[in-house]
């Protein structure tokens, strides 16, 4: 007997939620009638886009303005042999969004999705990260930026108030890191209404400068009530932004962080249930980033409103 038959299959879907990763899983199909049946059970996935196509997108945008996405190193897996395809005309169609691709799993409960890059180019040094919480629409954001520099600090305090190009750079940064998040959020749409079994989904970049989070109570009003959308993205609403600045800040690591800047944004309509502190932290509670923010949150902060967009 073949030591896999006598594995129990809760066994072997712990197996493969420990795997995760959708490719491997694809390729698991093909060991047997057995794995080709369990495998769509997996409630633990992990995919990875490894090419973003946005045909007939507007190449001068800030951010991509809809991702029509597929894994280039699935579709031998996902496509038919030629053979086949003589055979079967109606299967020759790629499978080339992720929605499509999870189509193939059942029961997924816990979901993340890793785009190739981040949306920001930014340059000149300046580090960017947001975080962003949906439901329907934008519940919060946290977004972070500063230039650090592992040796000395400028002399010249005007060179570090210039970092990051003041505030109406900053400001703008903040709207490209906003409509970035409502354009991830509009690809996650179709995968929420596709699997009524997710209780935790991110969609993040391999780069790390932001994640989308949508948990279950996010996810419910998604599937009870569509998002406004505006050109392939969800229509950011109404906000109000909490934005703290520090020209210079030094770290326990030694490291010099120049131009720093936190900035929390909620909609205008809703109270504010968690504080800024567990938002920020909860986004950013690691490394070098923890450290800035904490001493951020202690520094005064400058209210600004937005109109939706």
């Amino acid at each position: 007997m073949d030591g896999f038959d006598q594995l129990p299959d809760s066994l072997i879907l712990l197996i493969f939620n420990a795997i995760s990763d959708v490719k491997t899983l694809i390729r698991c199909r093909s060991v047997s009638k057995r794995f080709n049946i369990l495998v769509p059970e997996t409630e633990s996935l992990s995919l990875k886009v490894d090419q973003v196509i946005s045909p007939d997108s507007d190449s001068d945008s800030l951010v991509l303005t809809f991702f029509k996405s597929f894994l280039k190193s699935l579709q031998d897996f996902l496509t038919t042999t030629t053979e086949t395809k003589s055979h079967h005309p109606t299967r020759t169609r790629v499978l080339n969004s992720p929605a499509q691709i999870l189509s193939q799993f059942d029961r997924v409960k816990h979901l993340q999705l890793e785009l190739p890059g981040g949306d920001l180019k930014l340059g000149n040094g300046l580090t960017v990260k947001w975080s962003a919480q949906f439901g329907r629409s934008l519940k919060s954001c946290v977004i972070i930026g500063f230039k650090s520099d592992k040796s000395t600090v400028s002399e010249n305090p005007g060179d570090v108030e210039d970092i990051g190009g003041g505030l109406k750079s900053r400001v703008m940064w903040t709207i490209s890191a906003l409509i970035a998040a409502s354009a991830r959020h509009f690809m996650l749409e179709e995968i929420v209404r596709g699997h009524h079994d997710l209780e935790s989904l991110v969609l993040l970049d391999r780069e790390g400068e932001g994640n989308v989070v949508m948990d279950k109570e996010g996810m419910r009003e998604c599937r009870l009530e569509a998002a406004h959308v505006s050109e392939n993205r969800t229509l950011v609403p109404s906000v109000r932004m909490r934005m703290r600045h520090v020209p210079r800040l030094v770290l326990e690591c030694g490291v010099w962080v120049e131009g720093a800047t936190l900035v929390v944004v909620r909609p205008s309509i809703e109270k504010d249930d968690v504080d800024d502190a567990e938002l920020a932290l909860g986004a950013f509670g690691h490394g070098i980033y923890r450290e800035t923010v904490q001493r951020l949150l202690k520094t005064r902060s400058y209210m600004l409103e937005m109109n939706s967009f």
